[in-house]
């Protein structure tokens, strides 16, 4: 009986101690969930949305403050993102202001990026300037691609879809694609740049937006959405 009751204490604080971790890591995953910069700091926020997030309610996120959307539309020379036409129509319908964004692929060449881009996207002179997603690099490209020839082709998609819209393009830049080229500095446009929950500094110099929470939980929305904010 007496081993048996010997610890009984230290058991006792082991339990609290699990579960006390257990209610902290619930915590810190709900802040994880719902945390968006503070509004006093940035006024003005928003959300990037394409297939992977499912049906979105534009309505109720322009009721609950959201900002603005951006749509992802184009990827390559043949992609078009799977709800691009819905959410297009709904978020015209919402009120929101919207721009698009397409992913571009170094491995293909501009023209025919730029053609599929213009095929899909409206031209729209209320639009919010188009964003270019640069992720992908050109070493995964099975025909050798240079440094050089990546930001050339870029300069001719840009100048491409820039005389369609109307307007400069924003560079959504990966941190791996800045790494590698540095195309911040060779390319003048406003940056959009992505680090959850910090702001990032890889840019080599200020950025225009911020995905500030990649999987933001709302109502909103099927799936988390990414929360992007304005540098004010």
């Amino acid at each position: 009986m007496g081993r048996k009751r010997a610890f009984p204490w230290r058991w006792r604080l082991a339990a609290f101690v699990l579960l006390l971790a257990a209610l902290g890591g619930m915590y810190l995953w709900w802040q994880a969930q719902h945390w968006m910069p503070s509004r006093a700091d940035f006024p003005k926020q928003g959300v990037l949305v394409g297939a992977s997030d499912g049906a979105v309610d534009f309505r109720a996120l322009a009721a609950t403050g959201t900002d603005f959307a951006y749509l992802e539309a184009s990827t390559g020379e043949s992609g078009r993102d799977a709800r691009l036409g819905p959410n297009l129509r709904a978020v015209q319908e919402s009120g929101l202001p919207y721009g698009v964004l397409h992913s571009y692929d170094p491995c293909i060449p501009a023209d025919r990026q730029a053609a599929n881009f213009v095929t899909i996207v409206p031209r729209d002179a209320s639009m919010l300037p188009p964003a270019i997603a640069l992720e992908k690099l050109a070493q995964d490209c099975a025909t050798p691609v240079t440094e050089a020839a990546v930001e050339s082709e870029l300069t001719t998609f840009l100048n491409q879809i820039e005389g369609h819209t109307g307007q400069s393009a924003i560079l959504k830049l990966g941190d791996a694609f800045q790494l590698r080229y540095g195309i911040s500095g060779r390319i003048e446009r406003n940056l959009w740049l992505d680090r959850a929950y910090f702001q990032p500094d890889y840019g080599g110099r200020p950025w225009a937006l911020w995905t500030a929470n990649p999987r933001l939980a709302s109502e909103a929305s099927d799936e988390a959405v990414r929360w992007v904010v304005v540098q004010p």
